[in-house]
């Protein structure tokens, strides 16, 4: 999954800090609060109709405070915080672009209720440019360990 690199750190802190205090906001969220963030996600993935509002906002709580603690510890290779960045930002992009009234008439643009959601997208921008970068390096590694081999057999 690759090691953390410095250039790594801006992003991860400054998201992970992001995601974490969202997480922690969310516990204990009251029904009216619970009810409200469920229905957004219900409304844009209707299989999550069937989860009990309390029960889905605890979960996803506990989803936010894993990600932003994974993306703010060191020790997390940042191939994995990454690709669950990836994951995250993904679904909550996929969830302003199916939400009424969060864009503009062209459907990407954001609207002035979707501009909060709006950053999403640069979450998921940022985990993409993550997990690129570890795939640069782990190409370029592969590539440096073949050389010698590559020049043998010519």
């Amino acid at each position: 999954m690759g090691s953390v690199k410095l250039r790594h750190l801006p992003a991860r802190a400054a998201i992970g800090a992001y995601v974490l205090d969202s997480g922690l906001g969310k516990r204990g969220a009251d029904a009216e609060t619970a009810a409200g963030l469920h229905g957004m996600a219900a409304q844009a993935y209707p299989f999550l109709a069937d989860v009990d509002p309390r029960t889905f906002v605890r979960v996803l709580s506990a989803a936010e405070i894993a990600l932003g603690a994974a993306l703010l510890l060191p020790v997390v290779p940042t191939g994995l915080a990454a690709a669950g960045l990836t994951a995250f930002s993904g679904g909550l992009v996929g969830l302003y672009l199916r939400t009424p009234g969060m864009t503009r008439e062209d459907g990407v643009r954001p609207s002035q209720e979707g501009i909060g959601l709006a950053k999403d997208v640069f979450m998921l921008g940022s985990a993409v440019g993550l997990l690129v970068d570890v795939a640069g390096e782990r190409a370029r590694t592969a590539v440096t360990r073949l050389r010698p081999s590559l020049r043998r057999s010519s």
